[in-house]
C-alpha cells in the first residue's frame, strides 16, 4: 500500500461502482424493453425504435465492462486495468466531443433529412393498410395530446382518410374555448388546429436543446473526472 493514496483508491472505487451500477440499469431497462411483449405494447414500441433500443444495450454493456475494469482496477491496484478503463472512457470522451462537432457542422443536413421522414410518415396518414391504420391511430393520441393537425400540411395531410367514418377530422377540430383563438383558423365549415405536428417536433427539440447539452456537459465533466482518478491511481501505483 506504500505510495498508494486510500483516499484516492476509494473514491476510484465508488466513482466506478456508481458507474457500473448506472450501466446494469441502463442495460436491464433495455433488455425488458426488447425481449418483453408486455413492455413493447405498454410503451407503443414499435419496429423503428428497436435500434435505439439496441444502441442502449450497447451502451449499458460498454459502461458495466468500463466499471468493471475501473473497481477492479481500483482495488486490485491493477495498472492493466486501469490503463484499459483510462482508454476506453477517453475513446468515449473523444466520440462523444466529436458527434457533438458533426452536430454543430451539419446540422442543417440534419434538418433536411428530419423533413423528409416527416414527409414519409405524412404518407401513412393517407394510406389505408392495417400498417397505416395502426399509425394512425397513435398518430391520433398525438394530436390530441398537443393540439396540433397533420405532420406537414396540416390536415391535407390526410387526404381523403379526412372526413372517413372514423372521424379523424374529429381529433384536429377546435374545442369550443379554443375556435376565437390563435390556435385554430376556420377551415372547410370547421375550426380547426393551425399548428401541425411536425411543428410541434420541431419545436420540442429545439425547447430541450439546452437540457440535453447540459447532460451532455454533465457527462464530460464525470468522463474526465474519472480519468483525472484513473490516471492519478496509475501513476501512484508505478511509483510504488
Amino acid at each position: 500500500m506504500a505510495g498508494v493514496s486510500s483516499c484516492m483508491k476509494y473514491s476510484m472505487f465508488i466513482f466506478n461502482f456508481l458507474f457500473w451500477v448506472c450501466g446494469c440499469i441502463i442495460l436491464g431497462v433495455s433488455i425488458w424493453m426488447r425481449v418483453s411483449k408486455s413492455a413493447q405494447e405498454e410503451l407503443q414500441l414499435d419496429s423503428s425504435l428497436f435500434s435505439a433500443v439496441d444502441l442502449m444495450i450497447a451502451v449499458g454493456s460498454i459502461i458495466m465492462v468500463l466499471g468493471f475494469l475501473g473497481c477492479c482496477g481500483a482495488m486490485k491496484e491493477s495498472q492493466c486495468m486501469l490503463l484499459l478503463f483510462f482508454i476506453g472512457l477517453l475513446l468515449i470522451l473523444i466520440l462523444q466531443v466529436a458527434a457533438g462537432i458533426l452536430g454543430a457542422v451539419y446540422k442543417s443536413q440534419i434538418e433536411e433529412t428530419f423533413n423528409k421522414t416527416v414527409i414519409e410518415e405524412a404518407k401513412l396518414l393517407q394510406d389505408v393498410t392495417q400498417e397505416a391504420q395502426v399509425f394512425q391511430e397513435k398518430f391520433q393520441k398525438f394530436e390530441k395530446a398537443n393540439q396540433c393537425c397533420g405532420l406537414v400540411k396540416g390536415y391535407q395531410d390526410w387526404g381523403t382518410n379526412f372526413n372517413t367514418p372514423m372521424g379523424n377530422y374529429k381529433i384536429c377540430e377546435c374545442t369550443k374555448a379554443d375556435e376565437n383563438t390563435d390556435l385554430c383558423s376556420f377551415t372547410n365549415g370547421k375550426y380547426l388546429y393551425k399548428k401541425t405536428c411536425g411543428a410541434v417536433i420541431i419545436d420540442f427539440f429545439k425547447n430541450h436543446m439546452i437540457i440535453l447539452m447540459g447532460i451532455a456537459f454533465g457527462l464530460a465533466c464525470i468522463e474526465i473526472l474519472g480519468l483525472g482518478f484513473s490516471m492519478s491511481l496509475y501513476c501512484q501505483i508505478q511509483k510504488k
